[in-house]
């Protein structure tokens, strides 16, 4: 996978040289390639933005840079061999970044990044470039950052971790929380290593016993547990067809009844009394 980003912050980007990202890089697995993007303005100010058309406070980022730099970046990713890119503009009105997103992403060759300051960029960049590739809006999270950095930093390492050979063992991802299949709509549950006891803390018997079908059933439910504790919304849009029956005896301890046989949305709601004795 080859990765560029234009940024005016490239220093920002530094973390990508570290961790498993860094380790990808090293052994060829990911090209990361930054790019500041005032090396794409004409004047003595490196100027990179300008008033916003209608008025209003902040700054918007102009056309000139970021096409110029778009343009450049396109034309070495092509002489180079790269193919079928992607611009992901990380953004607080974009899609929601989720586990399948990053699955999605995960499986292009090539993705260009975007991130933007001030008021972001004007939007006709992004239109331009629609035609010529799949663009993705996505924002990691109902907030405002200062820049866009902090998300490349994110939705990398959130799809570098899903690239063949770049976590050391394959399976680590596949209970991870959202991972696509048991776990699409659940948190992953506590987790625990040596010592069996500390600070009179104990693991919980079960993870002794060698007892693989108990251990997956208690991860289960551990994981139904932290859902519907921390992320209610998760489950209530679950589909009931994704539980067997041990999930649903479980999420009627927790509070929890699937909608009567029939109804319209066939969902699980949380019942007015609560959680079961």
């Amino acid at each position: 996978m080859r990765l560029d980003v234009v940024t005016i912050f490239p220093e920002y980007l530094d973390p990508l040289n570290v961790s498993l990202v860094g380790k990808a890089r090293a052994r060829g697995q990911l090209g990361v390639h930054v790019h500041d993007l005032r090396a794409w303005t004409y004047d003595r100010h490196n100027t990179v933005d300008d008033t916003p058309y209608g008025g209003g406070p902040g700054m918007v980022m102009k056309t000139e840079p970021w096409g110029d730099a778009l343009d450049t970046v396109l034309a070495d990713g092509y002489e180079t061999g790269s193919h079928a890119p992607a611009l992901i503009v990380p953004t607080p009105s974009g899609r929601p970044f989720t586990q399948e997103l990053a699955v999605e992403l995960s499986e292009r060759p090539w993705l260009i990044f975007t991130p933007a300051r001030y008021e972001g960029i004007d939007r006709r960049v992004m239109d331009e470039y629609a035609t010529r590739m799949p663009v993705y809006e996505v924002s990691i999270g109902d907030y405002v950052l200062a820049g866009g950095e902090a998300a490349v930093l994110v939705i990398t390492e959130a799809v570098a971790r899903l690239l063949p050979g770049v976590l050391g063992n394959a399976e680590s991802h596949r209970d991870d929380s959202f991972a696509p299949g048991a776990m699409a709509n659940l948190l992953e549950g506590p987790v625990y290593t040596k010592p069996p006891v500390w600070r009179g803390l104990d693991i919980p018997d079960v993870l002794l016993s060698g007892h693989h079908g108990k251990i997956a059933r208690w991860r289960r439910d551990e994981a139904l547990k932290r859902t519907a504790a921390h992320r209610p919304d998760l489950i209530e849009r679950c589909d009931p067809k994704a539980f067997d029956k041990k999930d649903r005896e479980m999420l009627s301890i927790l509070g929890w009844a699937p909608d009567p046989e029939g109804a319209p949305h066939g969902r699980f709601w949380r019942r007015p009394e609560g959680v079961e004795e």
